[in-house]
């Protein structure tokens, strides 16, 4: 016997919408004391307070990203210079020895510049989940208007303490005008 199966998509998470931002500050405070973390906020403007509660900042990774690729392009760089000048193309000019790793360095920098800027910019988007070119909230009819006139707090199912029939009574106590499913 095979188990019933459900026709309801994959919860992103449950977005609450408010008409004033001091309704979003509260709800926001509130959400965050009750122990959810994984939550984001959506206004027409910045509202410091909301930032302050919402973010979540992460210790980057592109610097680490940006070291190993400046790394391997001078790497690779000296090491072709090395493999170029003393093993596959050795020149006896005025006595000089074949290894003259000073005349490297300059080719070996500007690699390591190139290789660097590479590795910030491709982990930059690879990071950030880009391109993107369809997020789970533009389904929600009412986020349009996350930029015009209305406040949003979505509480993602990826947080802990997310249980769908929990989070949404909870999110309707705070006084939201609506609460909305949002799905992958």
């Amino acid at each position: 016997m095979s188990a019933p199966t459900s026709n309801r998509q994959p919860v992103y998470g449950l977005l609450a919408e408010f008409e004033k931002p001091t309704q979003l500050v509260d709800a926001v405070k509130r959400t965050k004391a009750q122990g959810y973390d994984d939550i984001d906020a959506f206004s027409p403007f910045p509202i410091h307070d909301v930032c302050e509660e919402v973010a979540n900042h992460k210790k980057s990774k592109v610097p680490l990203l940006v070291l190993c690729g400046g790394l391997t392009g001078a790497s690779l760089m000296f090491g072709f210079q090395t493999w170029a000048s003393v093993v596959a193309y050795p020149l006896n000019i005025g006595g000089r020895p074949a290894f003259s790793w000073p005349a490297f360095i300059p080719p070996t920098f500007e690699i390591l510049i190139l290789f660097a800027s590479f590795a910030a910019v491709f982990g930059m988007f690879l990071l950030n989940g880009l391109p993107r070119p369809h997020h789970p909230l533009f389904a929600v009819p009412a986020f349009g208007r996350a930029t015009t006139d209305r406040y949003f707090l979505l509480v993602k199912s990826s947080d802990a303490n997310f249980d769908p029939d929990a989070t949404r009574a909870f999110l309707g106590d705070l006084g939201g005008h609506e609460v909305h499913d949002v799905a992958w």
